[in-house]
């Protein structure tokens, strides 16, 4: 969320008083993130400690603070968890929102400042320990399944069907609708093809492993002394391991799409076998997913003008030469015809 939700910072001290026991001496919001129903705040106590403070309006779960406080706890120290409430909860509800309290790491994202080596070799070994990781049966029962299902595929096909008879009032949305009609072609193979490679999927018996889902550079803050954090665990699910290996390589954001950074990462992941059939799969379905939201947030006129406005210009960014959909379909050619759907 790019712009504040209407909320006073007496209001957020208050909350935080009352759920947290904490007496804040000031508040200020952070523009950042495509969510646009999560705003962001730094929170700063009288005794002078930094929190990290999210507010969640819609799509929370569970899951997205018991996992990672399950995995901090056995010793991933770099997936970020949040603090408990006084009541120890994990999270607070009020007024609308959320309310999920962080410690303030203070960094800069990947997308803004590049790993360093060592801090690539850090990001495949804690990925992998993710990967690993048996959660307990109570929490197992939680974590959702990938099932391939054609949800987002089925949105973007019925916005593919509006485009060219549907009138726009809003301009934000008549841009992206223009824009669509040029790519119209190219986004019909992707969710094609991203189809036929689900189907082959669910026909198998993949190991599934438990994944962060969105393991893109936004996601990933670079500290001093090459410390990292993993954050934003709201979509965790069961998967195949490539469904967050998809992002190593996969230029989410016009980064992350070296060799070397490669290397470096498996440096630290260690030796696996990479299915380059789930591989194409999720890199394809990770943009129909991103067409899907940006769509449903442009068109639908959800969320502040600077927020769709900024959505506009990451679904152009895609198409961009050597972007995320150069490299699907650079993946999905390289298929060996013996899997190639």
């Amino acid at each position: 969320m790019l712009t504040p939700p209407a909320l006073s910072d007496a209001t957020i001290s208050a909350t935080l008083r009352e759920s947290y026991g904490l007496h804040i001496r000031h508040v200020t919001f952070l523009p950042l993130g495509a969510d646009a129903y999560a705003a962001v705040y730094r929170v700063d106590a009288e005794d002078g400690t930094p929190y990290f403070l999210k507010l969640k309006r819609e799509n929370f779960a569970e899951v997205a603070v018991a996992v990672p406080a399950f995995l901090h706890a056995q010793g991933i120290r770099q997936v970020m968890a949040a603090l408990p409430t006084v009541t120890q909860r994990l999270w607070a509800s009020g007024h609308g929102f959320e309310w999920i309290l962080y410690p303030f790491f203070e960094s800069h994202n990947a997308y803004e400042a590049a790993l360093s080596d060592a801090q690539w070799v850090t990001l495949g070994r804690s990925l992998k320990a993710v990967h690993i990781t048996v959660l307990p049966p109570a929490l197992d029962r939680l974590v959702p399944r990938e099932d391939y299902s054609p949800r987002w595929r089925d949105i973007v096909e019925e916005y593919d069907q509006q485009v060219e008879t549907r009138a726009y009032d809003d301009p934000i949305a008549e841009s992206l609708a223009a824009f669509w009609i040029t790519k119209r072609d190219e986004i019909r193979a992707m969710v094609a093809r991203a189809a036929e490679l689900g189907r082959a999927l669910r026909q198998r018996e993949d190991a599934f492993v438990l994944c962060h889902t969105d393991l893109h550079a936004w996601n990933v803050l670079v500290g001093a002394h090459d410390e990292l954090a993993i954050v934003d665990w709201d979509a965790t699910i069961f998967a195949p391991k490539e469904r967050d290996l998809m992002f190593v390589g996969g230029g989410v954001g016009a980064v992350w799409d070296t060799a070397r950074e490669e290397a470096l990462f498996y440096h630290g992941y260690g030796a696996t076998q990479i299915d380059p059939l789930a591989l194409s799969y999720y890199r394809y379905e990770r943009i129909v997913a991103d067409l899907a939201a940006y769509g449903t947030q442009i068109f639908e006129v959800q969320g502040s003008a600077e927020d769709r406005e900024v959505g506009v210009k990451s679904v152009k960014g895609q198409f961009l030469p050597n972007r995320v959909v150069a490299i699907a379909h650079r993946t999905y050619q390289q298929l060996p015809s013996s899997l190639a759907p």
